[in-house]
């Protein structure tokens, strides 16, 4: 992106610092230890659904990842419309997060199925929650499609920011999807309008502790996914600056900046 068109911040090739990164890696790592700890042996067993519910301690957590990782996205893409706050980090930061967003959407869809096999007797129903999460699935993969479209850099990346827009729009309809209509899948266990959560004890907990280490993974994994789209855009400008340089027989940098 041009400098008059996309402000770049000097320095701006990652969002943590090293500290900060190892920090967060740790404790994302303690908290998934403590996660499986409770979740296989510390909660205690469903009194209905047996030992299939303790999927939900990886699933509500990764559907709830999802949500943030989506709405980093849209946030992202809308500063990087408005003219005044119109930066390249911006557009990393919504690729990177969409990616993570769709990882965690998958792995929502997935475990759902594996939970309602033994409690709802099938793998997939045509469920208002089910149908709308695998339509925000498939909306996101159409923008990291899109993305990998070229052209104007500037261009591109308004195009994509809008898109990620339009996606972001089914995240408040799978969430509330629940109240809407009548749907097979229960209605939001925490995050309910009454905000009254109905899971209490260790398996609140338990919980808890997977969605605080679920987020703290997305934190970790955003900041390595920027930096690596750092790397791609450095490695693409010399790919560009190679086939310049063979047509005029201009000296061409290294990766470290020295004429070659």
């Amino acid at each position: 992106m041009t400098q008059d068109k996309a402000t770049d911040d000097v320095g701006r090739d990652q969002l943590l610092v090293p500290v900060a990164r190892r920090v967060i890696g740790v404790i994302a790592l303690i908290s998934l230890v403590a996660l499986t700890l409770f979740g296989l042996w510390g909660a205690p067993t469903d009194a209905v659904q047996g030992d299939a519910q303790r999927i939900m301690y990886v699933h509500v957590p990764s559907a709830w990842l999802a949500y943030l990782a989506f709405f980093v996205t849209a946030a992202a893409s809308a500063l990087f419309l408005v003219p005044r706050t119109r930066s390249v980090v911006w557009d990393r930061i919504a690729g990177a997060s969409a990616e993570l967003g769709v990882m965690f959407t998958g792995l929502a869809l997935a475990l759902g199925s594996l939970w309602g096999r033994p409690v709802w007797g099938f793998w997939w129903a045509w469920d208002a929650r089910l149908v709308s999460t695998a339509l925000l699935f498939f909306l996101f993969l159409g923008y990291l499609a899109l993305r990998r479209i070229p052209g104007d850099p500037v261009g591109a990346a308004k195009r994509n920011a809008i898109a990620a827009l339009i996606a972001f729009v089914d995240v408040p309809i799978v969430h509330f999807s629940v109240e809407w209509w009548r749907t097979l899948h229960q209605k939001a266990t925490v995050f309910n309008p009454q905000l009254n959560p109905k899971i209490h004890g260790v398996m609140g907990l338990t919980l808890w502790i997977g969605t605080v280490a679920f987020t703290l993974v997305y934190v970790y994994l955003l900041d390595r996914r920027y930096r690596l789209a750092v790397l791609e855009e450095g490695q693409a400008d010399l790919a560009l600056e190679r086939a310049i340089a063979e047509r005029t027989g201009s000296p061409v940098r290294d990766v470290s900046g020295v004429a070659t």
